[in-house]
């Protein structure tokens, strides 16, 4: 069923030229005229790719996904490295303008809940309802700076060591239940043993582990700015996900908030539905979002 209604949804792409980059989006017009604004679907570093099958669950919306600046079809030419959550933010409010459709609703995951609530801290008036999942803000954390410190490492061991020995240090990491201890990550975990090169190929292009999971996970969320917003907030978090680090950090920003999280089906990628080879529960997750959104389930 759901790969029957992506292909019922026809898919366009166009480009948005930014100071320094091109912004590559696609949009899957809606099967008929509902009314809703548009449903704008968002990661990162994950691109439009990852949103395939959710996507396809809701064609009676305008559905509109995208590479995030840096990534994918949207590489930056400024050569200024990895964007920031207020250059993120900056692109998605350009991005929504250009749309010329109002306001949107939009669902963001991991590091796009970050730059999705950049964006509202800035630009309220642009978004009706953002359903941030699970977003990775190490600075809410009781325990920031060892999770911080262990975060540095990740992307410090990438850029001595490369990509396989940095993923098994990020895969430990995010898989870690409960809060970071002093000197997670040593001794270093072997990269054989979750399948990851063992060797260095000398290539320092990666966008998980290169400079976005630092300016991601470090970003100070402007709060006040947030509880004052006009855009109703939701925060999402899977419940597969309990006490890992971004499932505490997405209670941990509800609560600043003054709210209490969403729990959504399966876990932190539950929307997935074979997408990298990666596999959640789509069609729950689908319905949950429907329900948050104040669509009828």
């Amino acid at each position: 069923m759901t790969e029957l209604r992506i292909e019922a949804q026809d898919l366009r792409t166009e480009t948005l030229d930014l100071p320094g980059a091109a912004l590559a989006y696609d949009i899957r017009d809606a099967e008929a005229e509902t009314g809703e604004p548009v449903l704008l679907m968002i990661g990162s570093p994950m691109g439009a790719g990852g949103f395939a099958t959710l996507a396809g669950h809701f064609p009676e919306r305008t559905v509109v996904t995208y590479d995030p600046r840096g990534v994918g079809r949207s590489r930056r030419a400024d050569g200024a490295g990895w964007a920031t959550p207020d250059e993120h933010a900056d692109a998605l409010h350009r991005l929504i303008a250009v749309l010329g459709a109002g306001t949107v609703d939009l669902f963001a995951s991991s590091g796009g809940a970050v730059n999705a609530l950049a964006l509202v801290a800035r630009h309220p008036h642009q978004v009706r309802t953002l359903v941030a999942h699970e977003p990775p803000t190490a600075t809410v954390l009781p325990d920031r700076e060892q999770a911080l410190t262990a975060i540095v490492d990740v992307h410090e061991t990438y850029e001595r060591d490369g990509l396989g020995p940095a993923m098994a240090k990020f895969i430990a990491l995010t898989a870690h239940k409960g809060p970071i201890p002093a000197g997670f990550g040593d001794p270093s975990p072997n990269p054989a043993d979750f399948g990851l090169p063992t060797e260095d190929d000398g290539t320092r292009d990666d966008p998980m582990v290169g400079g976005h999971i630092v300016a991601c996970t470090h970003y100070e969320l402007d709060f006040d700015a947030l509880r004052t917003a006009s855009t109703r907030i939701v925060i999402g978090a899977g419940a597969e996900s309990e006490g890992a680090f971004t499932y505490r950090a997405a209670l941990a920003v509800a609560k600043r908030l003054g709210t209490d999280a969403v729990i959504f089906p399966s876990h932190h990628a539950g929307f997935l539905g074979g997408e990298f080879g990666m596999h959640g529960e789509p069609d729950a997750f689908a319905a949950t979002l429907r329900r948050v959104l104040g669509e009828e389930g």
